[in-house]
């Protein structure tokens, strides 16, 4: 039995993270301020402390325990609210890992995990994308998240601590907040799709990105923790090497659903990237991590699980102006 801090766990990452963990009888505790995830979302079984994890107050009530590894799986994950209050964003992403790392150092904690993104790589990079290519981000999200990753190799380098920045594609599945419309592009249009019958679609049919099923996004997070690389700082890219435009994910949803849905294309979103697909060579070279689950199957089992959870389906709420994607 190991112990472990998840940042994060009422949300959909850091809540699938934590069942399997606890599934596999190790003790977790988490730290969440409930801002996007939900209070059920936290597994049975798992210590929860509400507050922001880049409130010193908060983590000190973490009172010290020392953990096998910290997931900081936690933050404002949307590049599109990033630009409402960029200092929340500053303090959610960067801030948060400053004293998480801190917090490893001074208490003995060997290993941690940091959900970073693919949105540092801009837009000037030919595709697949990978690690060692140009980092330009676009967002202040972005940047954050870069951030982050050179505080990371800082700590490895003066403090010895193993640091693993894992850069998160478009996850998706089971358990998505359907309710938040500014983050998730699976879920924005699942979301619309169901209660609608219509998907708003704000920007060129012809955007793509790569989208990773969550199971496969979990099991990158635990083989990072018990991975043995000589390095002790390591980037790597979580991806499918598969490129998917916005006009064929809406097509594959509709094509799961039993109903008709109309699509409307209009506008933009500010600071998006146009397209990205990465490589995740890296990662199976030196962890042996590759996706299990394709896309088509991944949406299969979401949208059955939408439907079929009808407290879901009826608590979306979709005022016409939070059309964002």
């Amino acid at each position: 039995m190991s112990r472990y801090l998840i940042t994060g766990a009422a949300g959909f990452i850091g809540s699938a993270l934590a069942k399997r963990l606890v599934n596999e009888n190790h003790q977790v505790t988490t730290i969440d301020n409930l801002s996007t995830g939900l209070r059920k979302n936290i597994p049975e079984g798992v210590t929860f402390i509400e507050g922001n994890t880049f409130d010193k107050a908060v983590i000190a009530q973490l009172d010290n325990v020392r953990y096998d590894a910290i997931f900081h799986i936690a933050g404002q994950s949307s590049g599109i609210m990033c630009w409402d209050d960029p200092v929340y964003d500053l303090n959610s992403n960067v801030t948060s890992t400053l004293l998480l790392l801190d917090y490893a150092r001074r208490t003995g904690c060997p290993k941690f995990i940091y959900a970073s993104s693919m949105s540092v790589y801009g837009d000037e990079n030919p595709c697949p994308v990978r690690e060692d290519d140009e980092l330009k981000p676009k967002t202040f999200y972005a940047v954050g998240k870069l951030a982050s990753e050179h505080y990371m190799r800082i700590y490895s380098e003066e403090y010895g601590i193993k640091c693993t920045a894992l850069r998160f594609n478009n996850v998706y599945g089971p358990g998505q907040n359907l309710e938040n419309l500014r983050q998730g592009m699976v879920s924005i249009y699942l979301a619309y799709a169901i209660k609608e019958r219509h998907i708003p679609v704000m920007g060129d049919p012809k955007r793509y990105r790569d989208f990773v099923y969550i199971d496969d996004q979990v099991d990158a997070c635990i083989m990072a923790a018990n991975g043995n690389e000589a390095n002790l700082f390591n980037v790597y890219t979580t991806a499918t090497n598969r490129k998917t435009t916005c006009e064929q994910l809406v097509k594959m949803i509709c094509r799961e659903l039993p109903f008709e849905v109309t699509v409307e294309y209009s506008g933009e979103t500010k600071g998006d990237q146009f397209g990205i697909f990465c490589s995740y060579e890296k990662i199976y070279n030196s962890l042996g991590w590759e996706p299990k689950v394709s896309l088509e199957q991944g949406l299969k089992l979401m949208v059955t699980w939408a439907i079929n959870d009808l407290s879901i389906s009826n608590s979306v709420s979709l005022p016409c102006d939070q059309r964002k994607d």
